[in-house]
């Protein structure tokens, strides 16, 4: 890729429309750091298509509720085929009519890769940002995506093999986050912060930001924690909730199996909640990312229904699922899935994590890593994007 962009000169400004459609509150975060950096090539930019919350107050005109998209499972997303299908042919036409100058797809690979399929055949310029996880799972995928995707963007360094493999143009951007938290997090402020006190146990459980999730990790999380309380009497459980209605469903939860824990839920401040943490207890995902930047020792669990495991461990090539194992290219920490994903299990991995809280090997391990994911995440993610728009090599 060219070290330079050029930007658009003074005499041609007429706006650009990019629609965007991010699917869940990692892509709306995503998202919404890319805007900032777009508009830095492009000021008369007009941003339309699906987002959250942050990416409508950098300017998106969303046409749908994000949570729209929000499935996971083989059976919800048979459920709501119909309504997606339906969602995703209305969005294709309008793109299609208005001849957009560029459609950015974030993540959410089951609606968005039929849709830059579309769109890539009436000659709109395409871009995927975070890899579908193709080199772990249903690997055939690639030929879709070639025929999809202008420029592939890739959070991570390992994920480029496959696309020099098959000569799609695509960049490893890092991750934004690794770039944005500190090499060491501040575990006494963030304590200040959520009004901690410095001598609690504190466990932060974060059980998915999809109601799906946490119908199925909320009781075995919940159930381990309650019987690390008979370890730890001060232990204090803390709960961050992507939104109102994560936080109804855990109340209602809590509620109705009479949990007694110290417990703390907080509206969002996942990353403030994982910070004054001495462990963490966490669905696979964005998560255990932004866990291991933090420095936590962590167990992740993960859970669907008995169909759509049945389905995914088919088609599954790879043996961890969490990504800093997946970064290491080793087991740092501990995963337990589906039928592993126990309160029995999960209590005895959380105990062993709180008698390492000083483990300097992971620790070095975390920094490492940290360190290989800092190449400047949003900003190169809109240079790639500004020189696909400019024609430049790529």
């Amino acid at each position: 890729m060219n070290n330079s962009v050029n930007l658009p000169s003074e005499t041609n400004l007429s706006p650009l429309v990019f629609y965007i459609v991010a699917g869940e509150a990692s892509g709306d975060i995503l998202g919404a750091r890319l805007m900032v950096e777009l508009k830095q090539y492009f000021p008369n930019i007009i941003f339309k298509g699906i987002g959250g919350s942050l990416m409508i107050k950098e300017g998106l005109e969303s046409f749908y509720p994000m949570e729209r998209l929000s499935v996971m499972g083989i059976a919800p997303i048979l459920g709501r085929l119909p309504e997606l299908l339906r969602m995703r042919t209305r969005l294709c036409n309008t793109i299609v009519r208005e001849k957009a100058d560029c459609f950015i797809g974030i993540d959410a690979p089951v609606f968005n890769t039929q849709l830059e399929f579309n769109l890539k055949k009436r000659h709109i310029k395409t871009v995927h940002y975070v890899s579908p996880s193709v080199w772990a799972w249903r690997e055939n995928r690639i030929y879709k995506i070639v025929k999809s995707v202008s420029l592939m963007i890739c959070l991570f360094p390992f994920e480029l093999d496959i696309y020099k493999k098959h000569r799609l143009p695509a960049v490893c951007v890092g991750h934004p986050l690794a770039d944005e938290l500190p090499i060491e997090s501040n575990k006494k402020q963030a304590r200040e912060l959520l009004e901690l006190n410095p001598d609690d146990i504190v466990l932060a459980i974060l059980p998915g930001s999809r109601g799906s999730e946490m119908k199925f990790l909320l009781e075995p999380f919940l159930a381990a924690a309650t019987l690390l309380k008979s370890d730890y009497p001060n232990l204090k459980v803390v709960i961050p909730c992507a939104n109102a209605k994560r936080r109804a469903q855990l109340e209602n939860f809590v509620e109705e199996k009479n949990i007694a824990l110290k417990m703390r839920i907080v509206d969002g401040e996942s990353r403030t909640v994982m910070a004054s943490a001495d462990a963490v207890l966490l669905a696979s995902g964005t998560a255990t990312l932004e866990a291991m930047l933090l420095k936590k020792p962590m167990v992740v669990g993960y859970k669907v229904s008995s169909f759509s495991y049945w389905i995914y461990s088919k088609l599954l090539k790879i043996g961890s699922f969490s990504l800093p194992n997946l970064l290491a290219k080793k087991r740092l920490v501990k995963e337990l899935m589906q039928d592993d994903c126990t309160e029995i299990n999960l209590h005895r991995e959380l105990l062993q994590l709180m008698g390492k809280q000083n483990n300097e090997s992971l620790q070095e391990e975390y920094v490492q890593l940290h360190k290989a994911l800092q190449l400047g995440g949003s900003q190169k993610a809109a240079k790639a994007i500004a020189s696909l728009i400019n024609g430049e090599d790529s």
